[in-house]
């Protein structure tokens, strides 16, 4: 896949960070008045963050870039959609929040930015969207300090062997192919008045485990759920505060898994 997905990408996330931001489902007003949007999962495995630097990958409008400041921490936030990061901005300025927002692709990371960090965080939706996991796993070593953290938070490649309505499995679990689709309304909004193209790869678990690893990451947890923590799939039932299963499915999958690596 050439580089053409990066376009087709960024005109998508551009067309729903406009949407995203005025849905119920971000609660941006409550959001700005003082709410954190980071779930338990990530929360209990972040630790204090007072004075810790953090590089925050694939931010979106930043809800959660600002909840890493808002918990102590010196933040970076970097996204490929132009709208998402001056939506960021702004949205920072707002809530007084101190966050240093990055528009520009993951992999050119390295070429926009002089740091280094003492934690990279990414989380729910995000290396779906990412041909090359050696290369992401190599710009997340790149950046970390000597002892520095990963924490990544993601949802499952079991849900993504599946049709949009979990009945069938259509995709293949494991990288064998491009998935390009052309796609209706988005998560927060099924009916959304936008159909765009979408790129995108599916990653088995060991092919997360394996980048991390051969890129001088030492893996110190690895952890699955039976539940995500946004209802942003089809045919969800609550099965507990901001917890939510797939109705016929059950407890039966993993739903998100999380990751903590350290660079050696």
């Amino acid at each position: 896949m050439d580089k053409n997905y990066i376009e087709i990408n960024r005109k998508l996330w551009n067309a729903r960070t406009a949407i995203h931001f005025e849905s119920d489902f971000y609660q941006v007003n409550e959001f700005i008045r003082g709410g954190n949007s980071l779930r338990p999962i990530e929360l209990e495995r972040l630790g204090n963050l007072t004075g810790k630097k953090v590089l925050h990958l694939q931010c979106h409008f930043g809800q959660d870039s600002i909840s890493l400041a808002r918990l102590g921490a010196e933040v970076t936030a970097v996204d490929l959609s132009d709208e998402a990061i001056e939506r960021g901005r702004q949205l920072a300025c707002d809530c007084n929040a101190k966050v240093r927002f990055i528009c520009c692709d993951l992999y050119d990371l390295p070429n926009q930015l002089e740091d280094n960090f003492d934690l990279v965080f990414t989380s729910y939706g995000v290396i779906g969207w990412l041909p090359d996991l050696d290369k992401w796993a190599s710009v997340i070593s790149h950046f970390l300090k000597p002892g520095g953290r990963l924490l990544l938070v993601e949802f499952h490649p079991m849900v993504w062997i599946f049709d949009a309505n979990f009945s069938r499995i259509q995709y293949d679990y494991f990288n064998r192919e491009t998935i390009v689709e052309t796609e209706t309304g988005t998560y927060t909004d099924r009916d959304a008045p936008i159909e765009l193209e979408s790129v995108c790869w599916n990653h088995p678990t060991s092919e997360v485990l394996n980048s991390l690893i051969k890129n001088s990451l030492t893996i110190e947890a690895f952890d699955e759920f039976d539940y995500s923590p946004y209802n942003c799939f089809n045919k969800t039932v609550s099965c507990g505060k901001n917890q939510y299963r797939i109705e016929h499915l059950d407890n039966k999958i993993p739903m998100v898994f999380s990751v903590e690596a350290v660079k050696k």
